[in-house]
């Protein structure tokens, strides 16, 4: 482990000194102590991303301050991030000058030896330093103003679906579905409760969490049990695990302590007065009729993530159930197993992608990074007869920000027709 260690922060040490090269050109004519202050800047932010890397190794980040855990990580994320683009930008110059010094017949052609040569260089490398460093500029405010205005920009999304075969009795069923409240991530309750105010607002006949409560460990959800306790609706509020639920992503002393872990979570929502679904289904009734909801453990299509989801056990016994709903938190199991093997699951809801919390959404066009890995990511999908909602996710993980992908909180009306 070690040695990965040393390996990441020799790659990031070479990446800051040829980073550097750019900062050098670009403050060439600038006064001493401009250059000074410019060149004790970078380093000593160098620095302290390296050193936090280094003591994240030696003292368990999960166990530091939340602040200090959340702000130092983001430091990191932003400033590596935006030195990249000035990478690029290096990279090209760098390369242009290698096809010119081994002569190939283009860079003959666009590079021709001139009196002048070294000084072309040097004002090209500086061009592409100034190009690099102001193009770098751009994610680097984008993700800081992403960590104060974005992370906390709840946004309500309304949704209207009509289905044929929906029981009268449930026409005009208002449905709140959250997901990835990733708790850990959040230095206190105020934003939590801001959003519960919000969710509360919209009078939601039910309400569905899918997955994700915490980031590791079970202990990152003390203090806000008061929170979540005030979320309730008159037809219930039911919930899954997802993948981060289970502790995957954090080193147990010992499988009993890791398998402790993962009950204390199940736990916690029933002390929530939610109703979580392990692999099994219930039914919402109202005037006599039912609806069929299903839950189902996390299950990926991907392989570095786990399936602990099992369709067949959950919905055994109500095959002659009119309307169903399933919650399942990686959109990937709509494709890989719902879609082909379970055509009467009207409405499949997830969550885990976030949108990758970055990206852009405009009316007609969205993109996000996570879309090259995720077909489903984020809104609304259909195949035949049976649709998709991918939720953004309500809180955040890494990186604490939203650039472009706002936290959601998602209405849907069910309406017979």
């Amino acid at each position: 482990m070690l040695w990965r260690i040393l390996l990441i922060l020799s790659i990031l040490f070479v990446i800051d000194l040829y980073v550097f090269q750019a900062v050098k050109m670009v403050m060439q004519n600038r006064t001493i102590i401009t250059q000074r202050v410019i060149t004790w800047t970078y380093w000593s932010l160098t620095a302290f991303a390296l050193t936090i890397i280094m003591l994240g190794y030696l003292i368990d980040w999960h166990d530091w301050n939340r602040a200090l855990r959340t702000y130092s990580f983001a430091i990191i994320i932003i400033t590596y991030f935006s030195k990249i683009f000035v990478l690029l930008f290096l990279l090209i110059e760098d390369i242009s000058r290698l096809l010119r010094w081994t002569g190939t017949s283009v860079n003959r052609a666009f590079f021709s030896s001139t009196p002048n040569n070294e000084t072309v260089r040097i004002s090209r490398l500086k061009f592409f330093s100034q190009v690099g460093l102001i193009v770098a500029a751009i994610p680097f405010v984008s993700l800081i103003a992403g960590m104060f205005r974005g992370a906390y920009n709840y946004e309500v999304r309304k949704v209207k679906l009509k289905f044929p075969n929906l029981p009268s009795s449930f026409d005009g069923l208002k449905i709140l579905q959250i997901s990835d409240l990733h708790t850990g991530s959040f230095i206190d309750t105020h934003h939590v409760q801001r959003a519960v105010n919000i969710m509360l607002k919209q009078n939601a006949d039910l309400i569905f969490f899918t997955g994700d409560l915490v980031n590791d460990r079970a202990v990152e959800t003390d203090g806000f049990g008061d929170v979540y306790r005030q979320l309730q609706a008159p037809l219930g509020v039911f919930s899954i695990l997802g993948n981060h639920d289970y502790g995957d992503y954090y080193t147990w002393q010992s499988w009993e302590a890791k398998a402790a872990n993962l009950e204390r979570v199940k736990s916690l929502h029933g002390e929530y007065g939610w109703k979580i679904l392990l692999n099994e289904h219930t039914y919402i009734e109202k005037n006599g009729e039912k609806i069929g909801l299903i839950g189902v453990e996390n299950w990926s299509a991907h392989r570095n993530f786990s399936k602990h989801g099992d369709m067949k056990r959950a919905t055994q016994g109500m095959e002659n159930t009119p309307f169903k709903i399933l919650l399942s938190h990686d959109p990937s199991h709509w494709n890989a197993e719902i879609t082909n093997d379970y055509k009467d699951v009207d409405l499949t809801l997830s969550g885990h992608t976030h949108g990758f919390q970055f990206g852009v959404e405009i009316p007609g066009f969205k993109w996000s990074p996570v879309q090259y890995f995720y077909k489903q990511w984020a809104d609304l999908y259909r195949e035949g007869d049976q649709y998709l909602y991918v939720n953004r996710g309500l809180g955040f993980i890494g990186y604490p920000g939203r650039v472009g992908i706002m936290p959601e909180i998602t209405v849907i009306e069910l309406l017979k027709g």
